[in-house]
């Protein structure tokens, strides 16, 4: 079975492996006050061109979300998210289990906009019975989306201006990030995000390390105590150094983005394949996430051979499957997908 279902099949990158194996025995001190840690928290802080943010090395996706989101929201806030978000559809309600209502909102590409963030706002205070009703409180969305689609500069700053006027602090959900910065016709840097978004979190897990994700805090109003709340939320790891010499080694010499753009490559590659087959395409990912429409047949022939994942059922017993390349992609494997898409 060669599989195309995630971007985390696999476990980590040889260079990971390897420092992890040459550091195993020596003794660091805990909970991420090592020098692995400190070391790469200053890559990532240059890197984002933010010597004054501050970085936290968290264990895994879910733990960064609803670390964050409950850190910056008030008993009676919930969160703004496109109704594809992966904390409303993929986390086991583990923002509600924070105590927080997550607020979604209709997306046809899986992004928010300026203006459905500003309609939800002035919507809550024009209500005349708004203090009855969840507050929003801030605004969550994912580069890349839960849908392979990206925010161009242009609509990112739309967006956190519109954040910044409502005073909602935007969080972005970079699980994938690296994915979205090497995506074609990419136009943001990691110096944009730092500036126009108020935290965002550079993820590992789907992106060549074990496991792990670095939350940036940009906004100085949102720093304090979060380390307080990383433990109280299970996100503090006592080994903190694994997570430490992961992120030091993914930004030491590019790995991280070389990584990336071999399976947004090797995604581009799928994609042609289809289009070229002509296949409709759910939603246009220049990212590492491909969803083709194919007849369930076709689909029953594919699966004989490779596991992916059903996104949607479609009309007329048509189905749109994701195709999900990773860091670890074989060409070669993407070679015979090719032949046997061609086949079909």
């Amino acid at each position: 079975m060669i599989r195309f279902e995630s971007d985390y099949s696999e476990g980590a990158h040889p260079e990971i492996l390897q420092r992890l194996l040459e550091t195993n025995m020596e003794q660091t001190a805990g909970y991420g006050e090592d020098h692995y840690c400190q070391s790469a928290a200053a890559r990532i802080k240059a890197l984002c061109g933010r010597e004054d943010a501050d970085v936290h090395f968290l264990v895994g996706g879910t733990q960064a979300n609803l670390t964050v989101i409950s850190s910056m929201l008030r008993p009676h806030q919930g969160v703004i998210s496109a109704a594809t978000g992966h904390i409303f559809v993929h986390e086991s309600g583990a923002i509600e289990a924070t105590g927080h209502k997550v607020l979604p909102v209709e997306s046809a590409d899986g992004k928010l906009t300026s203006d459905q963030v500003r309609a939800v706002y002035e919507g809550h205070w024009r209500d005349a019975t708004h203090e009855h009703m969840v507050q929003p409180g801030m605004v969550y969305i994912s580069h890349p989306t839960e849908n392979g689609t990206t925010y161009t500069k242009e609509e990112l700053t739309a967006l956190s201006g519109v954040c910044r006027e409502c005073g909602l602090p935007l969080y972005m959900d970079g699980a994938r990030l690296g994915y979205g910065l090497m995506s074609v016709g990419n136009t943001l840097e990691l110096e944009d995000i730092a500036t126009l978004c108020d935290v965002f979190y550079i993820g590992g897990t789907k992106a060549g390390a074990l496991f792990g994700e670095a939350v940036v805090i940009v906004n100085p109003e949102l720093k304090k105590d979060f380390r307080y709340l990383m433990k109280q939320r299970g996100g503090m790891l006592a080994k903190g150094r694994l997570l430490g010499l992961q992120f030091d080694t993914l930004f030491r010499d590019g790995l991280y983005l070389r990584m990336a753009a071999h399976a947004v490559e090797q995604a581009m590659r799928i994609k042609k394949a289809l289009v070229s087959k002509g296949f409709s395409l759910l939603y246009d990912s220049h990212t590492n996430q491909q969803f083709p429409i194919l007849s369930a047949s076709d689909v029953d022939r594919l699966a004989g051979k490779y596991a992916f994942h059903l996104w949607q059922n479609m009309a007329d017993g048509m189905k749109a499957i994701r195709f999900c390349s990773s860091w670890a992609t074989r060409p070669e494997d993407v070679d015979e997908l090719i032949r046997d898409i061609d086949a079909l």
